[in-house]
């Protein structure tokens, strides 16, 4: 509820269609940046360079990981959505933290310097694309709704689509 008793209304539906096809993207660019790391640089990206361009099952991880990243970062984007004022502003800021602690981890790793940059690389790709395409298509799937009237009083109209950039103040004046 906002101050003059508005409703947030997420439509649930839309929103986890959009994180299904969010996991897919992110789990394809996994497997996009091992084929790059691997086949053509020859990098080591999980597993040694002797398993292929395809890999062995970490390839297959490293995507359902990067696609389960998609799906765990569109359930706090759906929490904030429904509880904070701008939400997309703080899920940005919460992505991007957590995508340069998952840049910054393989850097701090004891394996050959061109593997660590790759992953690192391979992992900004990853959050950023995460980020962006969740922040792009969230507002668009909540509604601010006034609140329910009694029968006998007259409805007041649907407000529209969520939109953070506007300051929403009371329709009633």
């Amino acid at each position: 509820m906002t101050e003059n008793d508005t409703q947030i209304r997420v439509d649930a539906g839309r929103l986890w269609a959009g994180a299904a096809a969010t996991a897919l993207v992110a789990g394809l660019i996994a497997v996009v940046g091992i084929l790059i790391a691997r086949g053509i640089v020859q990098v080591e990206v999980l597993a040694p360079k002797a398993e292929g361009a395809w890999g062995n099952a970490n390839t297959v991880t490293y995507a359902l990981v990067s696609a389960a990243v998609a799906l765990a970062a569109t359930g706090l984007l759906h929490l904030l959505l429904l509880t904070t004022p701008r939400a997309t502003t703080f899920f940005t800021w919460i992505m991007v933290l957590l995508t340069l602690i998952a840049v910054v981890l393989p850097l701090s790793l004891p394996v050959d310097l061109a593997s660590r940059l790759t992953t690192g690389l391979i992992n900004l790709a990853i959050g950023l694309a995460v980020t962006s395409i969740l922040t792009s298509f969230a507002p668009g799937t909540v509604r601010l709704e006034p609140p329910h009237q009694p029968p006998n009083q007259p409805q007041q109209r649907h407000i529209g689509p969520y939109d953070e950039t506007v300051e929403w103040r009371d329709q009633q004046q």
